[in-house]
Formats: structure tokens, C-alpha cells, sequence
């Protein structure tokens, strides 16, 4: 059997592991407070959470939406801190994509050198051993370790559990949570219990991580910190003096990357959204990018009540087109387009046959719906106006004026969204005039919505009454591809 010692690699990757880890767990934290309750069916109706991290209740008596629960946790716990999930999201994604690929070295260096012999239960005796040392370990003694080994039998079963079960286990209860995956593999998503099922185990599996390591510290600590830091950097027992010093200029260096992290998010939101999102949106092309929503959910499934995320405009002339039934609204369509067109609501109908999907809402902040919505595929509208060549974005603009909507620390403006345009050839790329049966309510995107199933909810605009397909969305807004994306520096693409 080859010696169970630990080769530089193992070292290096255990510090590794112990950075990405921690930043994962900070960024999901902020990403849990923007809606931070948890359910176990796929509806999110209000009040039936299981699970809620907030203080915060909600009137009865008006109209709310899901802004208006977001929680503002503070830095020390949450990476960046004080509800910014737009930056929260890039430091999650851009963590696990490091956290996977350390991950990915650890498998194949284990296997490849044969040090996966430390972790693996070869016999059913480890169980009750492992039973054995747990009365051990409660009479305040310390177990010896099995022969020829490193660890313990409880230890030996902890770590296998770690390392083969549990971060898999995040890693593909994170995977159904993704629009695109949920879209394209349904029953991925149902093999766990639906979406909101796989968000309830991701936030246990967190659970779980930090039981882990509260553990593991103590066992470090009960057992030796020099020495078993000493095998972690030096490989051998030896100079434990230096290990014992190394090692909290380690944890040290964790720290400082930390505060680090945090600070420059908070100070500078722009820079972590366009250096960290560089890296994110690469990996996410190449992975979720081609995949296509298949969603065609039963009748049953749709969802009794479907929250709301973003306030109506205000505007009289949006309240006078309103009670009119929007006989008045035009959807102006123009641009790179050799055919501008102007369209009431009967016209847009007239396009082409209705499409119908019944399919599942993802908003950003992780609340789900499921409904059925109705319209004409913006692909048939492509068709109508015919872009020009160089025409590879479509910009929705909304009739919502942001000062209404948004925290005001935001700033107004007219919401806009700009997806590429591919988008608009895909299955189930829809412009919506109803839902659930009827003409769409105006809590809804009335008269006219995007729905992109592949995406989050922030970008199928809503109140749609202008779409101008451009070279380049640097000219737009703050040039981000989006309001959200400029105000609140969220990512222009969201598979995920």
C-alpha cells in the first residue's frame, strides 16, 4: 500500500481548500439574505417557509414585492455585506468555480497517487470502531489511530463523507438551482424534489460544512495544533514552533484576503463585477450557454399564487392606457432593422399562432413559480423587422420608472434589459400578453413581458413598450447590459 504521508500537493490544496471554502460560504450568505427563507415545494407562497433568517413581516393590507424582504446582513458574515447580490453572486460563482477546480486536481492527484487509501472504508468494522471512538472521544480521551493510518476510524469516516459525499452533494444540489439546467433537464431538478427542495439541501449541506470545520478545528486543537500543522506544511513532524507560526499566518492570510475582498467590493462594485464577472460569464458560455428550456409543466403544478418582483409604473399615461385595456399602447420596434415597426396589442397577437409554456419562474434572490404564459415568440418578431447583420443585442425598454422601485439609493431611470440576441431563437423565448389563462395582470408586466427561460427574472422585462436591436449596449444606461446591472451590478447573463 503506497505510505500515507502528506506529498506537498495535499498540503497545498488543503490551505486552498480552506480559502475558497469560506469565500463560498460568506457569498452564499449574501445571497440567502435577499430572500432569506426556505421552502419545500415550488410555489414559495408567503408564509409557508420552513425556515426564515429575517424579523421582517409583510403587510397585508398593499401590494409588496420581493425587494421589499431582502434582509441587510452585516460584513463580518456576509461577503460583500449589506444586501449587494449583484457583487454577492460574482464572489459565489467565481469562489466555486476556484473551489471546483481545486477540487477536480485533489480527485485526480488522490486516485493517481494512492492516497485516497486514508479516506476509504475498506470493512464494515470502521463503523463500529468509529462508534468506539466517539465514547472515546465523550470520556475526554483521544482514540488511537487505525494502523498503518493517519486517522481515527471516526475521523477516517468524517473525512470520506466530506470529501466523496458532501461537497458533490453541494456541488449538484447548486447545479439544479440554475435556470438554464432547471429549463433544459426538468427532471434533474425533480429528482431532488423540485428547485426549492434543492435550495433547502444546499443551505444543510452549509449546515453540514460548518459543523465540519467547528469540529475539525477542535480535533486540531485537541490533538496537537503544532503537530498536526506541522504535517500540514512542513509534511513531517517537525519545527512545530515554525508550524504552529506558519499556520496562523495562514489563516492570517485568509483573513486578510477577506477583508480584502470585502472592502473592494464595497469601495469599488464595478471593478469586482467586471473582473470577477469576466470569469464567471466565460465558464458559464461554454457550459450553459447552448443548453435549451424543455419545461412543460401539468396544469397542476402552476402555482396559486405568483409573487411579485418590481412596482408597476406610475405614470398617468400607464394608468390611463391601463383602464382602457391598453387599446392606446404601441410596442415600438426599431433599431438595426430593415423593417421598423409600430404594433398595437391586436397586431403583435396577429404575428403568428400563440405559444403557450407552462413553465418555472427562477427569481435572482431564489424564490420560485411556476405558470403558464402566453404570447408570440420573439423569434417571429425578429423575422418581421429583420436585423441587420451587425445587430447581435435586443434592448427592451419598460415603461417602469425606477425612482418608484428601486431603493432610492439606487437612482431612477427607465428600466431596460439587453439580452444577446441568440436568445431570440431559442425555445420558449417568449413575448407574454397572458398568464395562467388570462390577459396578464399588470402586477405582472401588463401588457407586455419577456420571458427568457433560461435566464433569472430580472431580465424578462416587464411593461414593455419599446425593443431596439443594437451593435452594443456599452452606450446604454452605464453600459452594463441592464438597469440591475447598472444600479445594482448583477451579472448581464444569468444561467445561474
Amino acid at each position: 500500500m503506497t505510505t500515507l504521508d502528506y506529498p506537498a500537493w495535499l498540503r497545498v490544496e488543503h490551505w486552498l481548500n480552506l480559502l475558497f471554502v469560506t469565500l463560498i460560504i460568506r457569498s452564499g450568505i449574501e445571497i440567502l439574505s435577499t430572500h432569506p427563507k426556505l421552502y419545500w415545494h415550488d410555489d414559495s407562497k408567503p408564509g409557508t417557509e420552513w425556515a426564515r433568517f429575517t424579523r421582517k413581516v409583510m403587510p397585508r393590507d398593499r401590494i409588496y414585492d420581493t425587494l421589499d424582504e431582502e434582509e441587510d446582513y452585516h460584513p463580518l458574515i456576509s461577503l460583500p455585506g449589506h444586501a449587494q447580490l449583484g457583487v454577492g453572486r460574482h464572489w459565489h460563482f467565481f469562489s466555486v468555480i476556484g473551489w471546483i477546480l481545486v477540487g477536480l486536481t485533489y480527485y485526480i492527484l488522490l486516485f493517481a497517487t494512492g492516497q485516497w487509501h486514508r479516506y476509504w472504508p475498506y470493512s464494515w468494522s470502521i463503523f463500529p470502531d468509529a462508534w468506539n471512538d466517539i465514547v472515546t472521544y465523550m470520556s475526554f480521551n483521544l482514540p488511537t489511530v487505525l494502523p498503518g493510518q493517519p486517522l481515527d476510524a471516526v475521523q477516517k469516516l468524517t473525512y470520506a463523507g466530506v470529501i466523496f459525499l458532501l461537497a458533490p452533494f453541494q456541488i449538484l444540489t447548486g447545479a439544479a438551482q440554475s435556470p438554464a439546467i432547471e429549463a433544459r433537464f426538468p427532471w434533474y431538478v425533480q429528482m431532488w424534489g423540485g428547485r426549492q427542495w434543492a435550495r433547502s439541501l444546499h443551505f444543510l449541506g452549509l449546515i453540514a460544512f460548518l459543523i465540519f470545520i467547528v469540529i475539525h478545528l477542535s480535533m486540531i486543537f485537541f490533538w496537537g495544533w503544532g503537530r498536526l500543522t506541522a504535517l500540514m506544511i512542513f509534511g513531517s513532524v517537525r519545527n512545530i514552533y515554525w508550524a504552529t507560526a506558519l499556520s496562523l499566518l495562514i489563516v492570517a492570510a485568509v483573513v486578510a484576503i477577506h477583508v480584502a475582498a470585502t472592502l473592494w467590493s464595497s469601495r469599488n462594485p464595478r471593478s469586482a463585477q467586471r473582473i470577477l464577472g469576466a470569469v464567471v460569464s466565460s465558464v458559464r458560455r461554454v457550459l450553459l450557454r447552448p443548453l435549451n428550456s424543455r419545461q412543460n409543466y401539468p396544469a397542476s403544478k402552476i402555482s396559486p399564487q405568483h409573487r411579485v418582483n418590481g412596482k408597476p409604473p406610475t405614470s398617468i399615461d400607464f394608468k390611463v392606457m391601463a383602464v382602457h385595456n391598453f387599446v392606446d399602447w404601441r410596442l415600438r420596434v426599431g433599431g438595426l432593422v430593415e423593417n421598423p415597426v409600430i404594433l398595437d396589442l391586436a397586431a403583435l397577437r396577429s404575428l403568428a399562432e400563440p405559444e403557450s409554456q407552462c413553465v418555472m419562474h427562477n427569481c435572482v434572490q431564489g424564490w420560485t413559480s411556476i405558470a403558464e404564459w402566453k404570447g408570440v415568440h420573439l423569434g417571429r418578431l425578429v423575422e418581421l423587422v429583420r436585423p441587420l447583420p451587425q445587430a447581435r443585442y435586443v434592448c427592451f425598454l419598460s415603461m417602469q420608472d425606477n425612482s418608484t422601485d428601486e431603493p432610492a439609493s439606487h437612482g431612477g431611470g427607465q428600466f431596460y434589459e439587453v439580452i444577446d440576441l441568440e436568445f431570440a431563437h431559442k425555445p420558449q423565448t417568449l413575448l407574454a400578453y397572458e398568464m395562467n389563462g388570462v390577459p396578464l395582470p399588470i402586477k405582472h408586466g401588463a401588457p407586455l413581458r419577456l420571458r427568457v427561460e433560461t435566464q433569472v427574472g430580472f431580465k424578462m422585462t416587464k411593461w414593455i413598450n419599446q425593443i431596439e436591436f443594437v451593435e452594443d449596449f456599452a452606450g446604454i444606461g452605464f453600459g452594463t447590459g441592464g438597469w440591475r446591472e447598472d444600479r445594482v451590478f448583477y451579472d448581464k447573463d444569468v444561467e445561474i
